[in-house]
């Protein structure tokens, strides 16, 4: 088994350094609406755990390797009124064929709501809207009794006024667990791919990732630690903040202090899990922190809680994380296995 572990973790950061260093374009990525999580249970952990071994198909959008058996039949909706009237949903379901694997298919679309447009003399002309899509077609392996592996395809629709782009992607992933499952470690390279058709004439990055997590259940205290390590292949936050004529006036995202450097790759969670049916979670993004909070008042900008509990066969879940103080997302999730209704 553990052979097995190394040699898939090699592949993968292989591919993705590899890849990055072939692919590295200069100016920001497209797509970046594949890194806002949906699901109430991650946003309420701070939005990124890729070393969670939970059965939560929801999960299957961070880490393909989540895409477990025992998610046979599983069905889950999340919905997430994000700021500035944007409205984020997704759709899950999970089939396991004995001897084969588990698959999964999910749409993930976001909203970013309408738009007055105006010709250069700001005479208004009418509306228009902007939205985009990913199909994610996943698919796991159990290789071991402890470790599994999982991939998904990822079709991206792009539509910004007039403007259509069409990408495809990639997320790959490998989830371990001791034989207790009191401790998980997952690795996942994600959206590895390219823009097939661009918005004019202009290529541009996918937000290509490099994610790290781990997970630990207390054995005997109703608590799980988690704590995922993201944006790898760009070691240096840093960037700058210029005036209205483009000049450099100070640099953010580095303050001289490694430890805060470091801090800002990490994600940091914590719930309170008295039994399977119900959770309370708490979590800590420290790069949203320093870069959306104000110095004069942060407040709890950077934190984000939720809770989760079932009733009768559904998983009902909420999760909040407050990005600034003018703003706040809200998560929710619902769940079921449908296979639960044929009992």
């Amino acid at each position: 088994m553990k052979g097995k572990a190394v040699i898939i973790v090699t592949i993968i950061l292989l591919l993705g350094f590899g890849y990055k260093t072939n692919a590295q374009q200069a100016g920001s990525n497209t797509y970046d609406f594949l890194n806002l999580t949906n699901s109430a249970r991650v946003g309420a952990l701070g939005g990124n755990q890729v070393g969670m071994y939970i059965d939560d198909v929801s999960l299957v959008f961070h880490n393909p390797a989540n895409l477990s058996p025992n998610l046979h039949q599983s069905l889950t909706f999340n919905y997430v009124p994000y700021v500035a009237d944007i409205k984020m949903t997704y759709a899950g379901y999970a089939h396991s064929i004995e001897g084969i694997g588990t698959f999964g298919l999910s749409i993930h679309a976001i909203n970013y709501g309408s738009f007055d447009r105006a010709d250069v003399d700001g005479t208004l002309n009418g509306t228009f809207s902007a939205a985009e899509y990913a199909i994610n077609l996943s698919y796991s392996k159990v290789l071991s009794p402890k470790l599994r592996a999982g991939i998904s395809i990822k079709p991206i629709i792009s539509n910004l006024e007039q403007y259509n782009s069409f990408g495809l992607a990639a997320d790959i992933g490998v989830l371990y667990h001791s034989e207790n499952k009191l401790f998980s470690a997952g690795v996942t390279l994600k959206n590895v791919g390219s823009q097939l058709s661009t918005y004019h004439e202009t290529y541009e990055s996918l937000p290509t990732d490099l994610q790290i997590g781990i997970s630990k259940k207390l054995a005997h205290a109703p608590f799980r630690f988690s704590l995922t390590a993201q944006d790898l292949f760009d070691w240096n936050m840093k960037y700058d903040v210029q005036d209205g004529n483009g000049e450099d006036v100070a640099d953010a995202g580095n303050d001289g202090n490694g430890l805060d450097q470091i801090m800002r790759h990490m994600i940091f969670g914590v719930e309170l899990v008295p039994s399977d049916n119900f959770y309370v979670a708490v979590g800590y993004n420290h790069r949203r922190r320093q870069e959306l909070g104000i110095n004069e008042k942060m407040s709890t900008t950077g934190f984000s809680w939720g809770f989760g509990f079932r009733v009768y066969k559904f998983h009902f879940a909420y999760g909040s994380a407050r990005y600034h103080l003018g703003g706040s997302s809200n998560h929710f999730s619902i769940s079921t296995n449908l296979s639960n209704f044929r009992r």
